[in-house]
């Protein structure tokens, strides 16, 4: 094991040696100690430029310009962050909003879509993410339609009765990756992107509706604003279903009556939150600048090597995660039965940072700008020492609210 373990080592260390987006680190802040942080599925590291970014904003522009920044300063943020998420959707500015959480921009288009298209079934997946169940059941039940949570979903079944789709491009536990152009066409669709954006090539050019987070691989900090995406040609015939003044055509006239914006601000309903807004650009730019190309090129890489390490080293936990790239994402899930103790032991003993996902799964998140090839290696290498060692069983089983 120890030469299997060596061999890993030494080509961790060459793979750091020769990756082309290693300097990408030197523009994240490590304050921590020493921390193998592998969640950046669920919170991405801060990009240094944020602290400087956003005391601007506060002492400069809130603090001396007053509510004059609006149309100096914040409104001109929103539309320039706005081009650069449709640059990395491969869509236009006007089909793209800024705001809101993920849940609330989902509940607005499928608020909308569903009230728009007919067919009597809403359709998902059972393993979609909880929260976008609960949103998809609630709007299901507001227009009389079933919602259906299927076993799995494939572009090749029958929709013809389906008002509309909605599908996790990545599924938050087990990592597995839809092919999100193969839908194209047969059923209108809304995708949550929440675990692909950033590090997933993404083309949103033929799709119908899309959301998701900027705090993952966009390293926009906790809960930074989310986004929706809407097809050009749906924009005005759809309704906001939670109209507000914001998404008025006229928001200063201040007049008893709602007349939606001809845009997709109409899906607005107040006015942008500019500090979390600000905060997200930098991490944003980053991703632009490495190019997704790139990202997902080393996310594959990172991915690989982790899953076949642990596959030779670490056999008592079964990889969930799908062995072939085209069908996952950037983070792995590994199963076992004692996987809550396991993770704890991981970060309390050893400060190697993943999460858990019930009811029994560690997941590992490779964020490509910040994530070296040698930290694949140490969780490895601590995952088999956890195993070996049984210091797990020194972690209670009772878990906190967050996990």
């Amino acid at each position: 094991m120890s030469d299997a373990l060596n061999t890993f080592h030494e080509r961790m260390v060459e793979m750091d040696r020769t990756d082309e987006l290693g300097s990408f680190r030197e523009q994240f802040v490590f304050a921590e100690p020493a921390t193998t942080y592998l969640d950046g599925n669920s919170l991405g590291r801060l990009p240094a430029r944020v602290p400087q970014l956003v005391q601007r904003v506060v002492t400069e522009e809130w603090g001396r310009e007053l509510i004059g920044s609006w149309n100096d300063h914040w409104l001109p943020m929103v539309e320039r962050i706005r081009g650069k998420l449709a640059q990395l959707l491969g869509v236009e500015s006007s089909e793209i909003l800024l705001g809101d959480s993920t849940s609330i921009q989902l509940f607005k288009l499928a608020s909308a879509i569903g009230r728009h298209f007919a067919g009597s079934k809403v359709i998902t997946d059972r393993y979609n993410f909880p929260s976008d169940l609960y949103v998809l059941e609630q709007c299901a039940r507001n227009v009389g339609r079933a919602l259906i949570l299927a076993e799995d979903v494939s572009p090749e079944d029958d929709f013809s009765d389906v008002a509309y789709l909605s599908l996790s491009h990545v599924r938050f536990a087990s990592g597995f990756r839809f092919d999100l152009p193969a839908f194209h066409g047969k059923a209108p669709m809304i995708w949550d992107l929440s675990h692909s954006v950033g590090v997933v090539p993404v083309s949103l050019r033929d799709a119908t509706a899309a959301v998701g987070c900027t705090y993952k691989y966009l390293n926009g900090g906790p809960g930074a604003p989310a986004f929706m995406y809407l097809a050009a040609e749906l924009v005005e015939a759809l309704e906001n279903p939670v109209p507000g003044w914001f998404g008025h055509a006229a928001p200063f006239g201040f007049t008893p009556e709602y007349v939606p914006s001809p845009g997709i601000e109409r899906f607005q309903i107040s006015t942008p939150p500019v500090l979390s807004v600000a905060a997200m650009e930098p991490g944003l730019d980053l991703v632009l600048e490495a190019g997704i190309a790139r990202i997902w090129e080393k996310a594959c890489l990172l991915t690989q090597a982790f899953i076949a390490a642990t596959q030779e080293l670490t056999p008592e936990l079964r990889c969930v995660t799908p062995l072939s790239p085209e069908s996952r994402g950037a983070h792995v899930s590994l199963a076992h039965p004692e996987a809550w103790r396991i993770c704890q032991s991981l970060i309390q003993h050893h400060r190697v940072i993943p999460d858990f996902r019930a009811p029994d799964l560690v997941r590992f998140g490779f964020s490509p700008l910040t994530t070296r090839f040698i930290d694949v290696y140490e969780a490895v290498f601590r995952l088999r020492e956890v195993l070996d060692r049984e210091s797990f069983r020194q972690i209670p089983q009772q878990r906190p609210r967050i996990t």
